[in-house]
């Protein structure tokens, strides 16, 4: 995903660019009659409809600069002719990128405290300190008195 909210997947023969900018939303929006964050709803738990998918994808791949011929030909090829499960994933991606847009942070970021999620960097690894192997004596037992 990119900030401007697209993203490239493998889809049908080739790697696409999908995104949905404000106009395909809206067009979204009159094509299913629910608004995108509903739509994504749908998608994700279970309870989309057939054009959800297909119509997020055709509007995706036009969003993405795919003249609307060829990804209605895609769309119908690719997504229409297939069982609705191929293209879940997808839908859910094109959309969740647009409504939600990309992380702030850039994969690869180096975190501005160095050692702070390292699990190997323990904070008494190098004291000099020696390692305590000793059990320290209960506090509810009395000390042993010798002679008895």
């Amino acid at each position: 995903m990119s900030r401007d909210a697209s993203t490239t997947q493998t889809f049908a023969d080739d790697d696409y660019v999908f995104r949905m900018g404000w106009g395909e939303l809206e067009q979204l929006q009159e094509a299913c009659d629910a608004g995108p964050y509903v739509v994504l709803d749908r998608l994700v738990s279970g309870r989309w409809r057939m054009g959800d998918i297909s119509n997020v994808i055709r509007l995706g791949l036009i969003g993405g600069g795919i003249e609307p011929v060829k990804a209605l030909k895609l769309v119908r090829a690719y997504v229409q002719d297939r069982p609705p499960l191929e293209n879940l994933v997808l839908a859910q991606l094109v959309l969740g990128a647009a409504v939600a847009g990309a992380p702030e942070e850039e994969v690869g970021k180096k975190s501005e405290a160095p050692g702070q999620n390292d699990p190997t960097n323990s904070p008494t690894e190098n004291s000099g300190s020696e390692p305590s192997t000793a059990t320290e004596p209960s506090s509810a037992s009395p000390p042993s008195r010798s002679g008895e």
